[in-house]
């Protein structure tokens, strides 16, 4: 979350699903700007005719968040990895409703920036991206988690590091392991 949002997100965060009401009421602010900030980024690189707006983004996953009600969320690293998957669901759920609603004649794109492609920006489909991640996950899961919070979370290599506590160059390394297989699968454009 962002840092100077509050000194201690964490401690907001367990205090809140301690049944401290207080925390809860001082954490869900912190949490939805911080869900703006990271749909404002995603969206940063998008075509400009994108279907679905930040602020949409950020209030579906706001929503999904508040009725997970049964998940425990342990510290702000589980925050952002929760977080990054619903945004995932999220636009892969758009995605779908879009198709169905042009009955197959065309998809949602999502705009690769050139941290994930290179700099031509290719366009992926959305469901076809979720499904290359979830064939991905099967085979590494560290990586899968790493591409998540890279491309739908917004964090940087960095914020990752920190977030699952592994040194920025091993990030680095399952980055590019990561990006360099996910290319291949959805530019083969052949589903195994």
């Amino acid at each position: 979350m962002d840092k100077e949002a509050s000194d201690d997100p964490t401690g907001l965060l367990l205090s809140a699903q301690g049944g401290n009401r207080a925390a809860l009421d001082e954490l869900m602010p912190l949490v939805y700007r911080e869900l703006r900030r990271l749909a404002g980024g995603y969206f940063r690189g998008e075509r400009p005719d994108h279907t679905l707006q930040p602020t949409a983004l950020a209030n579906e996953v706001y929503l999904r968040l508040v009725d997970q009600s049964r998940v425990e969320l342990n510290d702000t690293a589980h925050f952002f990895a929760i977080a990054g998957r619903m945004m995932r669901r999220v636009l892969v759920d758009h995605a779908r409703s879009h198709r169905a609603q042009k009955r197959g004649s065309g998809s949602t794109r999502l705009v690769f920036d050139e941290a994930l492609h290179p700099p031509a920006q290719a366009e992926v489909d959305a469901i076809e991206l979720s499904d290359a991640l979830t064939r991905l996950e099967e085979m590494d899961e560290r990586q899968a988690r790493i591409v998540e919070l890279r491309f739908f979370a917004g964090l940087t290599v960095e914020e990752i590091a920190q977030v699952m506590e592994i040194s920025t160059a091993t990030v680095k390394r399952e980055w590019r392991t990561a990006r360099a297989w996910l290319y291949q699968e959805l530019s083969s454009g052949v589903a195994p």
